[in-house]
């Protein structure tokens, strides 16, 4: 499969719709050619190394001999140009090697790389996260031994979270943590579900688990944050190995390139960490490193979405079935309306999907640049809001545009030869970890939109209603107008039903709470392809993004009809219970 990364596009909307030109933290000297620059060469690593690699990556996976786990053939060496292209650095701090680029230049480039292969590109955005993690949340000892090794790519680190009994509810988590007499701990038990747990990528590994201290509440209150390395390394240069092991590797669906391993922690002397943040406090410190891994992941959905459509358009320009009666050739399928409308549809929500996820990394940007207390808490409650709703809508983006690929293949979508097959195994997963989309939707309506919240939901809704009113100059702008303003006044009836639903009547709340999510995707996602078309004069991008956002009012917005019915439907049951729920 061919796959070029959409450099045009992505730097187009960074340099015009974020802030990135500004908000930058020691790197003075970003402007839009240094943007530019960036992208081109993810790019070309994305096409020219790990695209040609992917196909090796599914077919001849990890391997596991009991003691060692191996990558597959081309993985070592494709990871070593990019550690030396300094790649796992970009927006690290530049005390510790860094370039501190801004997050959301990051982020457009894992679109790239995960496109390349979703399996290679997996291990390095953990990496990424453990980056973000130790430098807000541990020491001065830990920044400095650590940081450089793992911006330098020298190490790479793991998310050690999931145990058997504790996959969704961290409060289950049983792993221990005794304390030494030198301000160690010693760690004993099992995490499994770890991607890249064990590889032979680079000699040491460190793993940030979530552990109990023996005095710790019950509850997810009571977890502690430890970094524990493969390997110890003393102040005078020595290495020890640490009491890890890795036990196996799964058996997957998809992304078979990427080792998914269980992990023993202590099973003879104890496995030696250090605490990062504070006791107790643990969830705190990682969800650092879990938000940073949720934007990542919604970036493997675009990246999905983007190769899927990439591959479909061109099939389905080449793809000849019927005859035209009046020139006697064959007809391409992407003539027939209903393979039209899939087309379109894949490139709208690809497009919607990319600016929402970009959109998400800005606002980071943006808390991390503020000058003022409340520039930077309005940005945080932007980030905090878009996060979620970008993790749940480019990953499902991401699989229903792999699942449609293999549609427009027809039967030679269903085997594995022309590689689509591939793209939705490998992307299955993505509406599952880092939390469930389920989970998103919970976390959005309950934590995200209460108090304060449901106020900047308001203003989120309100800069995409300008955007929206500033639709015109094209041919079909009244009729998309129309459909950008209807979904977002839905949005907003619906955010205070709901948020008004919640604190009557929670169990029915959250029983559209994905519903919810996705309405509010829908509409912001268009929003924002309006606002990036009308800031648009280049003449090659322009007509792409009309015919993106023509395409989203016409095959994606009247989902937002239907999505709004059915909150509305649960607020009335709500009322006629009386509230409460069955829960309750």
């Amino acid at each position: 499969m061919t796959y070029r990364a959409p450099i045009e596009e992505t730097g187009f909307y960074i340099r015009n719709c974020t802030a990135a030109l500004t908000s930058t933290s020691g790197s003075s000297s970003l402007d839009g050619d240094t943007i530019m620059a960036v992208l081109t060469e993810a790019g070309a690593f994305a096409e020219e190394v790990l695209v040609p690699l992917d196909r090796a990556f599914d077919r001849q996976g990890a391997s596991f001999d009991g003691m060692t786990v191996r990558t597959a053939s081309g993985h070592r060496e494709a990871y070593v140009t990019f550690r030396e292209g300094g790649w796992l650095g970009l927006s690290a701090p530049v005390d510790y090697g860094g370039q501190a680029l801004p997050q959301t230049l990051t982020a457009a480039c894992q679109e790239f790389w995960h496109s390349g292969s979703l399996a290679f590109a997996m291990g390095n955005l953990l990496t990424v996260g453990a980056i973000e993690a130790l430098h807000h949340h541990g020491d001065s000892a830990l920044r400095d031994l650590y940081l450089p090794k793992l911006i330098s790519g020298e190490w790479t680190a793991t998310m050690a979270l999931t145990e058997a009994g504790a996959g969704s509810d961290l409060s289950a988590i049983r792993t221990r943590a005794e304390p030494t007499d030198d301000e160690r701990f010693l760690i004993r038990g099992s995490k499994i579900f770890i991607s890249y747990g064990e590889h032979d990528l680079t000699e040491n590994i460190v793993h940030m688990v979530l552990a109990r201290l023996p005095d710790a509440p019950v509850g997810s209150k009571g977890l502690s944050l430890f970094l524990v390395p493969k390997l110890i390394v003393a102040a005078n240069g020595g290495i020890t190995v640490n009491d890890v092991r890795c036990t196996g590797i799964e058996e997957k669906l998809g992304q078979h390139g990427s080792p998914t391993c269980s992990l023993a922690f202590g099973e003879d002397d104890g496995a030696y960490g250090w605490m990062v943040g504070e006791p107790n406090r643990g969830l705190a410190a990682m969800f650092t490193m879990m938000n940073s891994a949720r934007l990542a992941v919604a970036m493997q959905g675009v990246a999905v979405a983007e190769r899927a459509t990439q591959v479909s358009e061109a099939f389905a320009r080449e793809r000849l079935q019927g005859v035209d009666p009046h020139t006697g050739r064959g007809i391409p399928i992407s003539n027939y309306p209903d393979v039209f409308r899939m087309l379109m549809t894949m490139r709208a929500t690809t497009t919607a999907a990319r600016f929402l996820a970009l959109s998400t990394a800005d606002a980071i940007d943006r808390a991390g640049a503020a000058t003022s207390e409340a520039e930077r808490k309005a940005a945080n409650f932007e980030a905090d809001i878009l996060t979620p709703i970008a993790k749940c809508y480019c990953t499902e983006v991401g699989i229903e545009a792999a699942n449609t690929a293999i549609q427009i293949h027809g039967g030679m979508g269903y085997v594995e030869e022309t590689g689509v097959a591939l793209l939705w195994r490998d992307a299955r997963v993505t509406s599952i970890y880092e939390g469930t989309n389920g989970i998103q939707a919970i976390d959005l309506l309950s934590r995200k939109l209460v108090g304060e919240g449901r106020k900047y939901f308001l203003a989120l809704i309100d800069s995409c209603e300008r955007s929206a009113r500033s639709v015109a100059g094209f041919d079909m702008a009244a009729c998309v107008r129309t459909q950008l303003i209807r979904s977002l006044a839905l949005l907003r009836v619906r955010l205070l039903d709901l948020t008004k639903m919640f604190d009557q009547s929670p169990q029915e709340a959250l029983s559209v709470a994905t519903a919810f999510l996705k309405l509010s995707a829908l509409s912001i996602g268009g929003s924002l392809i309006a606002r990036a078309l009308m800031s648009c004069d280049e003449t090659t991008l322009r007509p792409k993004l009309e015919e993106a956002l023509v395409s989203y009012a016409r095959f994606v917005l009247p989902e937002a009809v239907g999505l709004s019915a059915l909150i509305e439907a649960a607020s009335l049951y709500a009322m006629q219970s009386g509230g409460g729920g069955a829960a309750e």
